[in-house]
């Protein structure tokens, strides 16, 4: 209903002469990044990540005895994009600019396979993390130079989205994440969304709070709301055409090491809580990375967040890698080589797993998704 409702209000402001949203796009291109973000949002389905680069990928696959070379890889992506059944839970796919080139046995780019299938191809660009002097370690992400020329190539290779990850600590003893951080991250992002808009690509930003650490549920809904508000308040004062745009947070959480126990549903309030505070109902998702968490934990909170939601208009799904690749890889252990058909079928009854969880359908077993004190 709501994004039939922001359709109508566009069609109005078309016959009527003129575009809502930022002048430099035009009407056309506007209505081309908002409807990416709507596919992306579409209620059921969440975002596959496989934007790994060869370095991440090769260590998972030495820990289970299997051979990193470019053919292997290539091989276990065309898994995760053509597993049967898999595109009734996707998407979209977020691709390593390795994986945006490669092409299927059959000779198709991946890209266009995705296409073919329903689930709308991303990718992520190349970045470099920096430290921050002066900051306790904090860091920002390095890669904005170029970055238009690049996020042309990827358009014109038919990624239809790009993803940019800014990495933030909470450390309370040390003070971090410091404003500076925050600030400077948050901008770095919402520039990223400009440069990406302007060539095309309807920009994931991925402000990443890590789940290390001792701080409370308390704690971590206080920081995140700031950065998410700086986050956004930066979008808008950059001139970000904000329907089409995807948020991907991580799930709220206490640090792992902190001592005092938190309920599933505990976790997902804060999470419904914070969303609240700033995020803009102009864009229509937020796809929660994993973070960390194994499947059971990131579904569960999933599933209460969308039970609870109330009156948020906003589509809440997933985009998960690690939650759902590592026990694939699991799969393979003292094998030497990728049991891809096995691989494939336990990747779709995951997938079938995390759409219940969007839609709030999942049920869990008992501490799935707490917190338990340490």
């Amino acid at each position: 209903m709501k994004l039939a409702i922001v359709t109508f209000i566009h069609l109005v402001a078309s016959v009527n002469g003129f575009s809502l949203g930022p002048s430099f796009l035009s009407a056309t291109e506007k209505a081309a990044l908002r409807e990416t973000a709507e596919k992306v949002a579409t209620p059921g389905k969440g975002i596959t990540a496989c934007d790994e680069g060869p370095a991440t990928i090769g260590s998972r696959f030495e820990a289970v005895g299997v051979e990193n070379s470019e053919e292997i890889r290539r091989q276990y992506r065309q898994m995760l994009f053509t597993a049967q059944g898999c595109e009734n839970y996707l998407s979209a796919a977020i691709l390593d600019p390795e994986t945006l080139y490669q092409k299927s046995d059959e000779g198709q780019l991946f890209p266009a396979l995705l296409t073919e299938r329903g689930i709308v191809p991303g990718v992520k660009p190349h970045l470099k993390v920096y430290t921050l002097p002066g900051t306790n370690g904090d860091t920002v992400m390095q890669g904005l130079d170029s970055l238009a020329a690049r996020c042309k190539e990827y358009y014109d290779a038919g990624a239809r989205f790009a993803k940019w990850r800014s990495p933030l600590v909470i450390d309370i003893a040390k003070g971090c994440p410091t404003d500076l951080a925050i600030k400077a991250n948050m901008h770095d992002l919402a520039r990223y969304a400009l440069i990406c808009q302007s060539e095309g690509l309807m920009p994931i930003v991925e402000p990443d709070v890590s789940l290390s650490g001792s701080h409370t549920l308390e704690q971590a809904v206080d920081i995140n709301i700031k950065i998410q508000a700086e986050l956004f308040k930066a979008m808008i004062d950059h001139g970000v055409y904000m329907p089409g745009t995807t948020l991907k947070p991580n799930i709220i959480n206490p640090g792992k090491n902190c001592p005092k126990g938190y309920s599933v549903e505990e976790i997902a309030e804060a999470n419904i809580y914070v969303l609240e505070q700033s995020f803009p109902v102009a864009m229509p998702g937020a796809n929660f990375l994993s973070g960390g968490q194994t499947l059971p934990q990131a579904a569960a909170r999933l599933s209460a967040m969308n039970k609870i939601k109330g009156k948020g208009p906003w589509n809440l799904s997933f985009s998960w890698s690690q939650a759902l690749q590592l026990p694939l890889l699991d799969l393979c252990k003292g094998k030497g080589e990728l049991c891809l058909e096995e691989m494939g079928k336990l990747y779709v009854e995951e997938l079938k797993i995390a759409s219940a969880a969007s839609l709030g359908t999942h049920t869990w077993n008992d501490g799935d998704g707490d917190h338990e004190a340490v």
